[in-house]
């Protein structure tokens, strides 16, 4: 046998069985599922606060006002400093005032001297009227004498206690603790000619308030909660308020509600509320705007989610969480269960506490929510679950959903 032929076939076959082995598909192999951060979602109570956004307003202010005309000689305090309850601040030229005083005292003398002789008189006739020396007219008479010169002494102490009043506002007092604000009229001005000048005012800041509105819709929402026992109001007097600043950061005074508004303000639909705020070293001046962190009560059976496991599309509030999902086969269109696969839930979030989401609807006890490795996670795709780590969990804050395992 011819040994060329032979060996010809044989490379033949060996072409061939590398090209099939060439052109034969191996399956690819699917990659693992990510790994994902979850916390176990549990029922509690968390502090129903509503934010809102509020103006402060002195604790008490007082218009300092010159009660007497006259020429005003000087100002006795330094503007913008704080003064006590009836310190000095102002002076009005005391003279005309003075003299009028003296025109009374004078004019009192005078109808003590005169109600002296209508006594002496008075008292003459009533002597002398057993003895029938005077007749009863003359009595009567000598008597309304005396009566009308004792009336005249009284009008004559009003008018000279009157005219000692107005000779001490001469000096115009602070009425209260504060602090003092810019003087408004200028030395050698005529003030409280006709009317009651405003020299300047006088704030009470060591305690401030807190005025803010809540809607009359989220009223009626809480009311509502309440009613179906899923909140708790706390009374107007028991609710508190904290303050946050422009920077973002915590004033770090609690203030108490003590004023809520009867009636509606027809032009906004509001309620107006007012708290009352401690205010050390008077860091906080009235008329700041503030964000104002008010606890009505608290929310019962609700979930504690961290902002950054809650996700939002056009149209509602969702978090992704494990379970069982399903795929659809693109060439059947059957659907397949997918155990520990990233299933969305749909969630109701309206309010934040801290660093969590307040979840009222959408969750049960148990689910696990992913709190880290979202981006990895694909809807209805399986993933691999752990708890999460302490970062996240600590971010949850007080009382958040526990991480799986650690229930």
């Amino acid at each position: 046998m011819n040994p060329l032929p032979l060996r010809s076939s044989l490379l033949a076959l060996g072409l061939a069985a590398a090209l099939a082995a060439c052109h034969k598909q191996e399956a690819p192999q699917q990659p693992p599922p990510p790994e994902v951060g979850v916390i176990t979602a549990q029922p509690q109570d968390a502090p129903l606060v509503q934010d809102q956004v509020g103006r402060l307003s002195a604790y008490r202010t007082a218009d300092v006002r010159a009660r007497v005309p006259g020429i005003l000689l000087h100002r006795l305090y330094e503007e913008g400093t704080d003064v006590k309850a009836g310190q000095k601040l102002f002076q009005i030229d005391p003279q005309p005032l003075k003299a009028e005083l003296d025109a009374q005292l004078a004019n009192l003398a005078s109808t003590r001297a005169s109600a002296v002789n209508a006594k002496a008189q008075a008292d003459r006739a009533r002597g002398l009227i057993g003895k029938n020396y005077v007749s009863r007219q003359d009595l009567d008479t000598a008597e309304a004498n005396e009566r009308t010169a004792n009336a005249a002494v009284k009008q004559a102490q009003a008018n000279a206690e009157a005219a000692r009043i107005n000779l001490g506002f001469t000096d115009v007092v602070s009425p209260i603790d504060g602090r003092a604000g810019q003087q408004q009229v200028t030395e050698g001005a005529l003030v409280g000619q006709g009317e009651t000048t405003l020299l300047t005012r006088v704030d009470q800041i060591d305690k401030l308030y807190v005025n803010f509105s809540v809607s009359v819709s989220d009223l009626d929402a809480m009311r509502r909660a309440a009613a179906a026992g899923a909140a708790t109001l706390s009374p107007t007097d028991k609710a508190t308020v904290r303050i946050q600043l422009p920077d973002g950061s915590d004033f770090g005074e609690e203030g108490t509600l003590d004023f809520s508004s009867a009636t509606v303000n027809p032009q906004t639909g509001t309620v107006n509320l007012r708290a009352l705020l401690n205010n050390p070293g008077e860091r906080l001046l009235p008329g700041q705007f503030v964000t104002v962190k008010a606890t009505l009560g608290d929310l019962h059976n609700v979930y504690l989610v961290p902002q950054a496991a809650v996700l939002r599309d056009a149209n509602d509030a969702y978090v992704m969480v494990v379970g069982e999902g399903h795929a659809k086969n693109p060439q059947t269109g059957a659907e397949t269960a997918v155990p520990s696969a990233a299933v969305r839930r749909p969630i109701k979030a309206d309010r934040i506490s801290g660093s969590n989401w307040v979840v009222t609807d959408g969750l049960k006890p148990g689910d696990r929510i992913i709190v880290q490795g979202l981006p990895k996670a694909r809807e209805n795709a399986p993933v691999k679950a752990s708890p999460a780590q302490a970062a996240p969990a600590a971010a949850a804050g007080p009382g958040a959903a526990a991480p799986a395992g650690k229930q």
